[in-house]
């Protein structure tokens, strides 16, 4: 499924080099700054606190720019919001026809990809801004495996949009065996060839094996455990106390409710804010991908829950 994609581009924030020399463009939609009008001669009095800031993470094999319009009405709402593609999709380097560099999985995102970009935003940004993940599909289960972790600046709090555990458990006795046939054989293509050919297969773009051998590994036993990994995931997940916003989406057969609660089973200890996006209140036909074509009142109540999450100063 290749979603289409809105027209614009924000404006490039930096760009981030990482020790192999990859490279992750940032771009970012800047809050205004509020205006102060002060009487003559009277002293500078304190201004409003920082308007939050998002970071949108993709789905698998989506590129940062299909989240165009997402973000054009997360910004109307007075949001700062940043994009940024996972290695080797959209802008960002290495290019994914290339196995050779792209040895890359879950571990390598999480603990170095994330880390360097999440502290590029923070150097351009500052400290005071409230700083939000917020994750679509693979990029909901990347931020939040990001914020448990620990191995990068500290985030304020995780948005899950259309997002889920891989689990085949998750997804019933009718679709539950065919999802793992289908992860089986997406694992040991990925592991013959080196890589997933999924722009020719229709599935999830082309990508690393280790991406897709973590992708099913987890789905296959329902754990996190990135390959190479030494850090325990579930337990990380199992001590995460920051604010998480959980949006299931209307018609999404990729990441249905059920799927989510076995995701967000993983982190009982979060503090949740839990919403089911309709189309009766988008206005539009959604599904997995199409929510970010109707998503003006998906983001209202995404920044009503960033402001209202806001850490004390």
């Amino acid at each position: 499924m290749t979603p289409r994609e809105p027209a614009g581009e924000p404006p490039l924030l930096t760009t981030v080099e990482l020790p192999d020399g990859a490279r992750v463009p940032v771009r970012a939609l800047r809050a205004p700054e509020p205006e102060r009008f002060l009487p003559s001669g009277s002293a500078p009095a304190p201004g409003p606190p920082p308007a939050p800031a998002l970071l949108i993470l993709p789905a698998m094999g989506t590129p940062a720019r299909f989240y165009r319009r997402f973000a054009g009405h997360l910004h109307d709402e007075g949001l700062t919001v940043l994009t940024a593609d996972l290695r080797g999709q959209g802008e960002a380097t290495p290019l994914t026809t290339d196995p050779d560099a792209l040895g890359h999985g879950y571990r390598e995102l999480v603990e170095e990809d994330l880390p360097a970009v999440v502290a590029a935003i923070r150097a351009e940004l500052g400290p005071e801004p409230p700083l939000y993940l917020l994750g679509h599909s693979l990029g909901g289960q990347l931020a939040l495996l990001y914020a448990a972790a620990g191995r990068g600046p500290r985030v304020d709090g995780v948005a899950l949009v259309a997002t889920g555990s891989v689990h085949f458990r998750a997804y019933g006795p009718l679709r539950g065996p065919a999802l793992l046939l289908g992860e089986l054989l997406i694992a040991g293509v990925s592991t013959v060839l080196g890589r997933w050919p999924g722009s020719r297969l229709g599935f999830g773009g082309d990508q690393p094996k280790g991406v897709m051998r973590d992708w099913a590994r987890q789905g296959r036993t329902g754990r996190y455990a990135p390959k190479g990994a030494t850090l325990d995931y579930e337990a990380a997940l199992a001590a995460l106390g920051l604010p998480v916003l959980a949006v299931s989406v209307e018609h999404d057969t990729l990441a249905p409710a059920t799927a989510l609660d076995h995701l967000l089973g993983k982190a009982p200890r979060a503090r949740l804010t839990r919403t089911h996006y309709t189309e009766r209140e988008a206005g539009a036909r959604l599904d997995h991908f199409a929510w970010t074509r109707a998503s003006a009142q998906l983001a209202k109540h995404i920044t009503a829950w960033a402001t209202e999450h806001r850490p004390p100063d």
